[in-house]
């Protein structure tokens, strides 16, 4: 996997990472660690484009759980992972669609991971660069 990251600047600054590749137990940590690093940056929008990642784990789940923990200034816990993961996703469902962190453009395989897991009720997703920007600002 491999992870761009870039801003773009106007009435809404918003930090996009890339991802390329496969996202999965080898490397979802990467994930989640430049997450942290535009955090603590300074970032407070993120919108993470998908489109050129082929493969999402159940451990890239986790990680984009976790990334919007950290977008809404949550505490994430290291040491949890598996089902205590899940759990933990699950216990967020009532806190509704996240205005944080948005997800851009999956390939239609990732899509089915995310519908299948419940994500596309927990995340706005776009499939278009400059909704997705000007969707931070509503």
């Amino acid at each position: 996997m491999e992870i761009k990251i870039s801003e773009i600047k106007g009435p809404a600054n918003v930090t996009v990472l890339q991802v390329t590749g496969k996202l999965d137990g080898s490397n979802y940590l990467d994930l989640i660690e430049e997450a942290r690093r535009a955090y603590m940056d300074g970032a407070r929008d993120l919108l993470i484009d998908m489109s050129q990642l082929t493969y999402m784990s159940s451990a890239g789940i986790a990680a984009i759980h976790k990334t919007a923990l950290l977008f809404r200034g949550m505490p994430v816990l290291e040491d949890e992972s598996g089902w205590a993961a899940y759990h933990a996703i699950d216990r967020d469902r009532g806190n509704g669609v996240q205005h944080h962190v948005k997800l851009l453009s999956p390939q239609p395989e990732v899509a089915k991971i995310l519908d299948i897991s419940g994500f596309k009720g927990l995340f706005e997703i776009h499939n278009d660069l400059k909704q997705a920007v000007a969707s931070f600002l509503q």
